[in-house]
């Protein structure tokens, strides 16, 4: 009977195979240590969403006192902003690079996978200069601390986030009969973006049963969802829709709008059938297959509604099934993926990395990425990363992914391993003969272990 295997979960559920990181022991174990401390956040920080709107306060009154020009100062303030504006570039740079480590040294790869899954799945985006590097922070702060938690408060963190209310231009969306509105205090109009990702991409998928109608109540409610002067979540009743509005037929709020009725409609949307079933199988086809076996997707759509979209039970029911362990491996490793797996099969050291200077972080991470087709935290829209194996599996792609296995690890890692070792250290029981001949016969360490990035087996989970 198929069945949990220790390496197949490393590598379908995990981040790959370590050296010096054993696999769990068994699925109940991978759900376990979801409910355990996060010490890879510990470990490798990334600036909170808070720490960064501080970082945005500070920049904008630099940049504000440049072009004011009080007292002569000018240069100082602009030269300050420049400076300012550099250095974060650099940090965010360095949270990439630890987001690597993360996956080279977690014991839990499958939470590791999981913030990555829901921070594609609720993809937001910041649109202008200063707000490029709050997608790291966003994940660290909205993302992360829900991954293994109820639906609900994922979809309610996410949606009222400030970063994914800058990103579907939900701040200029004010109701049309809403006291600003008939006091000419604001600019903009009603704006249907967030709303119809809620229901397009969030919860019940593009195929659910919601009308243009639906749209346009549910952001109507969504009025009053902005953010405040410096950064921060508010409630603004007085940009709010006055009246009740009807969503999938039933009516949320009244006059005044209220943050509440805002939570009572998305808790309710994350509890609709049609949103347990859209989960349930975006989940199956990023862990499991691109086509899932319609058992595997109707179990967990079941546990889901029985308990209320408690992830973590989810998870458990799709680890649960034999589907979920079939071989051979299936699913192509999108480029981080791909990249955060060999970080780990390497064995990458937090000494090496931190040696590394922002022009060796573009040669070895930031530039190969985008070649390969997945620009770091840049998705080309809402909806996120393709999940098809088509969408990677392109001659340009395929060829940087050689080229990037073949240079990059001797500049992570000065002392490569013994290719005949690191061949049942990245591939385990799915190495080939052909790969084990062709990293004996390489000619030099540096392609051997090249050769083993590159193969079939270690491309897909």
């Amino acid at each position: 009977m198929v069945g949990f295997a220790p390496d197949l979960a490393e590598i379908r559920f995990g981040c790959g195979l370590s050296p010096v990181i054993p696999p769990p022991e068994s699925a109940a174990a991978i759900v376990q240590a979801l409910r355990g401390p996060d010490t890879m956040a510990e470990r490798f920080p990334i600036d909170s969403y808070t720490a960064h709107e501080a970082w945005l306060e500070s920049a904008r009154a630099l940049r504000k006192a440049g072009y004011q020009d009080k007292k002569g100062r000018k240069k100082d303030a602009l030269d300050a902003f420049r400076k300012s504006r550099l250095e974060k570039n650099q940090e965010a740079m360095v949270w990439a690079m630890r987001v690597q480590l993360r996956w080279a040294h977690t014991p839990t790869g499958f939470h590791e996978r999981l913030v990555a899954f829901w921070a594609d799945h609720f993809t937001a985006v910041g649109k202008v200069g200063l707000m490029r590097s709050a997608m790291a922070p966003y994940v660290e702060t909205t993302i992360r601390p829900h991954v293994a938690g109820r639906f609900a408060d994922l979809l309610i963190a996410a949606e009222t986030s400030p970063l994914m209310l800058h990103y579907l231009d939900q701040v200029t969306s004010v109701g049309p009969n809403s006291r600003a509105a008939q006091n000419k205090e604001a600019l903009g109009g009603l704006n249907e973006n967030l709303a119809r990702e809620v229901l397009e991409l969030h919860t019940m998928g593009v195929d659910g049963p919601y009308t243009q109608d639906d749209v346009r109540q549910l952001a109507e409610l969504f009025t009053g969802l902005t953010v405040q002067a410096k950064g921060g979540f508010t409630f603004r009743p007085a940009f709010a829709e006055p009246g009740s509005e009807t969503v999938l037929g039933k009516s949320y709020g009244g006059d005044p709008g209220t943050l509440e009725a805002v939570h009572e409609a998305l808790r309710d949307l994350a509890l609709h059938p049609v949103t347990a079933g859209h989960i349930a199988r975006k989940l199956a086809v990023h862990f499991v297959s691109d086509t899932p076996d319609p058992g595997l997707v109707s179990a967990m759509m079941r546990r889901y509604l029985d308990t209320g979209g408690d992830l973590a039970e989810v998870y458990g029911a799709m680890l649960a099934h034999p589907a979920a362990w079939s071989e051979p491996l299936q699913n192509v490793k999108p480029p981080q993926q791909f990249i955060g797996s060999a970080f780990r099969a390497l064995a990458v050291s937090p000494e090496r990395v931190a040696q590394l200077r922002p022009r060796d972080i573009r040669q070895t991470f930031d530039s190969p990425l985008a070649t390969m087709g997945q620009p770091w935290l840049t998705p080309n829209g809402p909806d996120g990363w393709a999940e098809q194996d088509e969408a990677w599996v392109t001659p340009q792609g395929v060829a940087e992914r050689l080229i990037w296995a073949v240079n990059v690890p001797q500049m992570l890692r000065p002392a490569l391993p013994d290719p005949r070792l690191f061949v049942n250290q990245a591939l385990g029981r799915f190495a080939t003969e052909a790969v084990r001949f062709a990293a004996a016969a390489a000619e030099s360490e540096a392609e051997a272990v090249g050769l083993v990035l590159a193969s079939p087996a270690f491309q897909r989970r």
